[in-house]
């Protein structure tokens, strides 16, 4: 049976309560025999900064690099809004991403059955929806440089992002996306401002040329990423694998991610490069934030938590038998009427967060036995 080498960081906020479903999960997945795993728990965003004076540690890091996959639950909270801007809690994570490679973000948007009524969208617009938004994650204008805010000869200030975009940076997140299109219906749609930015012009013409010269058996189009976001409202399931830069992909996955009724929902993947050996660095995390409002109340919705699990049992670990089985728990606790305040119904009975991992759990067994 192999060992897997998992690297936990909670975090912030929330973080600790849906990691804690998470452990429950990895135990019950190393009873059946199908893999074990040797996990380590360390620090990050604002736990780091109040252990270390900084949000990642160097040894930290290290550990990173050396697992086979990385789970982190959320960083941030309004305890650390004061701290200098460069060791802000969310600094840590992009350390993360940054020196660890991560380039390529994954973030599906999928609307479960039972959940059909939770969207703010009629249930005929997402009934069934299943998007895949894959966003680059090391480039464009979070890491552009310059980055600076200086005061003019008036007084007056101006701040500046830069957004930068090359070849290479464009073409290895246009292969992930093809990839996973040859995997799913075959069809990618590619979003940026071509109209008004170089940058998107670049992307435009590299997403082509990649199209051309590799997958002509996939179907591709082109759409400005402002007329993107009114689509994913107006007609979502037009869209299956949808391929966009770092800004657009942070605002149009939050977007879609509300489509199927809560942040609390969604699991992302952040992938590095296939290495020699044919594995790649990886980060599993939930869309949601730290959510300090809730935190140590037993509110939280671990699910997108637990679906971070199931996408690194499918992407680190190529057990995809084991990430059908967890993610057929998480729609057979729903379909059960397992429901967590977020996306409760009038009349629906609440779980706490422990109340929906157990659910799952029970859920999960049921499927093994």
């Amino acid at each position: 049976m192999p060992t897997y080498k998992l690297l936990l960081l909670p975090g912030d906020g929330i973080g600790p309560e849906v990691m804690g479903q998470v452990q429950t999960v990895i135990g019950v997945l190393a009873e059946t025999g199908i893999a074990t795993f040797e996990t380590e728990t360390d620090l990050v965003g604002g736990a780091a900064i109040d252990a270390h004076g900084k949000p990642l540690a160097d040894a930290t890091l290290a550990r990173a690099d050396a697992a086979d996959a990385i789970l982190l639950g959320a960083v941030g909270g309004p305890k650390w809004n004061g701290v200098a801007y460069d060791i802000r809690p969310e600094a840590g994570l992009l350390r993360l991403r940054k020196d660890l490679g991560l380039f390529a973000n994954l973030r599906p948007a999928i609307c479960y059955p039972a959940l059909a009524e939770a969207s703010a969208l009629k249930r005929e617009l997402v009934e069934g929806l299943d998007i895949m938004i894959v966003r680059e994650l090391t480039g464009g204008v979070y890491f552009g440089e310059p980055k600076e805010i200086t005061t003019l000869p008036d007084g007056s200030k101006r701040a500046v992002d830069t957004q930068v975009y090359t070849t290479g940076e464009i073409e290895r997140i246009a292969h992930v996306a093809f990839d996973l299109a040859r995997k799913r219906s075959g069809r990618v749609a590619s979003a940026e401002k071509n109209n008004v930015m170089k940058s998107g012009v670049l992307w435009k013409e590299v997403v082509t040329q990649v199209h051309a010269a590799h997958y002509a058996d996939v179907a591709l189009e082109h759409v400005l990423a402002d007329n993107c976001a009114m689509q994913l409202v107006r007609r979502p399931k037009q869209f299956d694998v949808l391929v966009t830069d770092n800004l657009f992909g942070d605002v149009l996955s939050d977007v879609a991610a509300m489509l199927t009724g809560s942040l609390g929902m969604l699991p992302s993947a952040s992938l590095g490069a296939v290495d020699a050996r044919g594995t790649r660095k990886a980060l599993y995390e939930p869309v949601h934030g730290s959510a300090p409002d809730i935190a140590g109340q037993d509110l939280a919705n671990p699910l997108a938590m637990i679906g971070s699990l199931a996408m690194a049992l499918r992407y680190s670990f190529g057990l995809g038998e084991a990430a059908d089985l967890l993610d057929g728990a998480i729609t057979d606790a729903l379909a059960g009427g397992a429901r967590t305040k977020d996306i409760a119904g009038d009349g629906a009975k609440v779980l706490g967060t422990a109340g929906m991992g157990e659910a799952v759990v029970s859920a999960l067994r049921a499927r093994m036995r």
